[in-house]
């Protein structure tokens, strides 16, 4: 059951708007609700952490340019990303952490790379089309969208920021069913709070007219119109 603070604050999907929102699963920590427009399952607001708990938990990752496995673990955005967009093409890593090993890995490529996180690269500028004066050729989101409170915004806002014909590259993993849901390591870190599957990003590609491509388990590709 609904909590009443979750019921008074929460009718509404973070993606989509709609208020079509149903129980999706409950745990000792927090509740999850699922739209049953665009499918996102989300965790209500009141659930989740603060800036600063947050970040606290950001601090923990040790993530290096030096770690060969860790260069392995974002070739999986990488490489996709590389077959399909030539240097020296301009890209944006959004959300890069305290390391941006994938922007060092394609400005090694050839690539003309900007970074940007709200905790560790809070550059604005680089998010402001009217101020950096340029599009992107391509964006990644990195084990990214799992922590947005207003996904929609953000997406919307890294699509404006590509030229026509760009890629936004998200990495992420995907929800499968309820029973997997409940026993799933994802929801064990309390900084992911909303939860995509394959038939929410086939629905925010429609409504953004994209072409979407699935890769792996867990690399999503949104190619931007050309007009």
């Amino acid at each position: 059951m609904l909590s009443c603070k979750t019921i008074m604050n929460d009718l509404v999907c973070p993606l989509c708007g709609e208020s079509h929102i149903k129980p999706w699963w409950q745990d000792k920590y927090r509740e999850y609700l699922r739209c049953q427009n665009c499918q996102l399952v989300f965790v209500p607001k009141v659930w989740h952490l603060s800036n600063e708990e947050e970040k606290a938990c950001y601090d923990l990752h040790e993530n290096s340019g030096d770690d060969s496995g860790y260069r392995r673990f974002l070739s999986r955005m990488f490489d996709p990303i590389t077959a399909l967009v030539r240097p020296p093409a301009i890209g944006l890593e959004f959300g890069c952490g305290p390391g941006p090993v994938l922007a060092e890995m394609f400005a090694e490529a050839g690539f003309t790379m900007k970074v940007f996180d709200i905790y560790y690269a809070n550059n604005p500028d680089v998010i402001d089309p009217e101020i950096t004066g340029e599009s992107y050729d391509f964006i990644t989101t990195t084990e990214v969208v799992e922590h947005l409170s207003e996904p929609n915004q953000v997406l919307e806002r890294l699509l404006k920021l590509l030229a026509p014909g760009g890629m936004l590259g998200i990495m992420t993993k995907l929800v499968m069913d309820q029973e997997a849901f409940k026993t799933w390591h994802y929801i064990r870190d309390r900084t992911h709070i909303s939860f995509f599957s394959k038939e929410t990003f086939e629905w925010f590609a429609q409504q953004h007219n994209c072409q979407v491509e699935f890769v792996g388990a867990d690399v999503i590709l949104l190619r931007k119109q050309l007009s």
